[in-house]
């Protein structure tokens, strides 16, 4: 069985819970707040779960703003990396989730081999940088639109997390 880690930096909660939903989907994943303390502690995974919210225009939430730097100095060659993220896509839809996407980019030359992209199919928005090749980098949530559909999200994509690893 691979080593899991959850990384997720949460300010009202949400993306907390999410984490905590996705911890329990999986069944054997050790879960932390986005620090420099958890980054340090990656060379023991095998799998590593970001999770982020996207606040004002697209920005990173403050628990990864204040670690952002770090981000392209990992080394995770040979690690699984996959994403999730939550916004409105309704108030924010031209930048809905940007926060997983800017992720994403910082890690883009640490070695990562990305996994759980998404489909997009199903949402409402115009632009985010968190698609590429039309898909979702990893599993986007909506509290505020879309709740209801948050639990079977989860649990379809971590089925998917689980047949990628």
């Amino acid at each position: 069985m691979s080593r899991i880690a959850i990384i997720y930096g949460s300010t009202t909660g949400n993306t907390q819970q999410a984490a905590e939903r996705i911890q329990a989907a999986l069944g054997d994943a050790d879960l932390m707040g986005a620090d420099r303390n958890s980054l340090s502690q990656l060379s023991g995974y095998d799998v590593v779960l970001m999770g982020t919210s996207t606040w004002g225009f697209g920005d990173l939430q403050d628990d990864w703003e204040a670690i952002s730097g770090d981000l392209g100095k990992l080394d995770l060659n040979g690690k699984k990396v996959g994403f999730f993220g939550l916004g409105d896509q309704e108030s924010y839809e031209d930048t809905y989730v940007d926060a997983m996407g800017i992720l994403y980019e910082s890690l883009s030359g640490t070695g990562a081999n990305f996994i759980g992209a998404w489909s997009s199919d199903g949402y409402h928005f115009t632009e985010s940088k968190a698609v590429k090749g039309g898909a979702f980098i990893g599993l986007a949530l909506d509290e505020d639109n879309q709740a209801d559909l948050s639990d079977d999200r989860i649990s379809d994509w971590t089925k998917q997390i689980m047949d990628e690893i």
